[in-house]
């Protein structure tokens, strides 16, 4: 089994209503890295600059992800984003963003990556993403992409030409409403469909998930938090619990992906309840058991047919 994950290893700086953080550890593929290392092992490709904490690649080395894919550039700083969260969590400010070492990004795959059977594009220009899935030698099992209205603004052709090679997209109900062109979720996946992935994921934040596979729908709940201090990263730890269950299982059948989002849920569920990265670093095996068996009880119930 070979999990790849491509995705940002960053600084963020982030301000929500219940606190705020200085410079941590944030970025896509620390998130992913950082979830689906919980159940396999993780082969990553980034790029850091000079000024990036070698303790934090020794972290991610002692928990199985393998770093011969990241860049590390001396000289060069490592991508910053800065952002300001609105009291429901849901909508932020960005106020700054330095791209530094993702600005010129030229991802390279190792040999050892080949085996790749499964693979994670974390959100980053699609254009990256799609120079990865060149480099593979043969078509992984299942590609996963998460991206994001940024790049729909922006890079919209390149998205369109990476999507042709995607089986799974993640986007949120806004980014599918604007990749599609369409208001209802249910038209939208189906016009998504017809780019390229057969399956789709619309995050729905604190309202769960959407999954759409031909014509199949499974919707999957959030579950209810009392507190979420900080919402930076739930999607990218969602997609990490995701393709950690798909590749643990090796199983990419549609009642499979059921589960696998809700493993993906489960997992998002820890990481809003710190700053950055923090809680994900600190919860057990006993943990996720604990937390998936709270979905469970949240989804199940009885009834007699009349």
């Amino acid at each position: 089994m070979s999990l790849v994950v491509v995705g940002s290893m960053a600084f963020d700086a982030i301000e929500t209503p219940f606190g705020k953080s200085d410079k941590i550890i944030g970025g896509a593929g620390t998130f992913i890295a950082w979830c689906a290392s919980n159940f396999v092992p993780v082969k990553q490709i980034s790029v850091v600059g000079g000024d990036f904490p070698q303790e934090e690649l020794d972290l991610l080395t002692a928990r199985n992800v393998v770093l011969e894919g990241v860049q590390i550039k001396k000289d060069e700083k490592t991508f910053f984003w800065s952002g300001r969260y609105h009291m429901d969590m849901n909508s932020r400010d960005t106020l700054v963003t330095e791209l530094n070492v993702l600005a010129d990004f030229q991802p390279v795959v190792p040999e050892s990556y080949q085996d790749c059977e499964f693979l994670m594009l974390g959100n980053l220009a699609p254009s990256v993403q799609l120079s990865v899935i060149n480099q593979l030698k043969n078509k992984p099992k299942l590609v996963v992409l998460d991206t994001m209205n940024f790049w729909m603004d922006i890079a919209l052709d390149d998205l369109k030409a990476v999507l042709k090679h995607v089986d799974v997209l993640m986007v949120n109900d806004s980014e599918a409403r604007q990749l599609s062109g369409d208001y209802s979720l249910v038209r939208a996946a189906q016009k998504i469909h017809e780019l390229g992935p057969k399956f789709v994921i619309i995050k729905k934040g604190e309202h769960g998930a959407l999954l759409f596979h031909e014509d199949k729908v499974f919707a999957a709940p959030a579950l209810p938090l009392e507190e979420v201090f900080d919402p930076t990263g739930a999607g990218d730890t969602f997609a990490g619990g995701f393709i950690a269950h798909i590749a643990k299982t090796k199983d990419i059948s549609f009642e499979n992906m059921k589960t696998a989002i809700i493993v993906g849920s489960a997992m998002a569920s820890f990481a809003v309840e710190k700053f950055g990265t923090q809680r994900l670093r600190e919860i057990s095996v006993s943990d996720i058991h604990d937390r998936l068996q709270q979905f469970v009880q949240l989804a199940t119930f009885d009834i007699s047919l009349v």
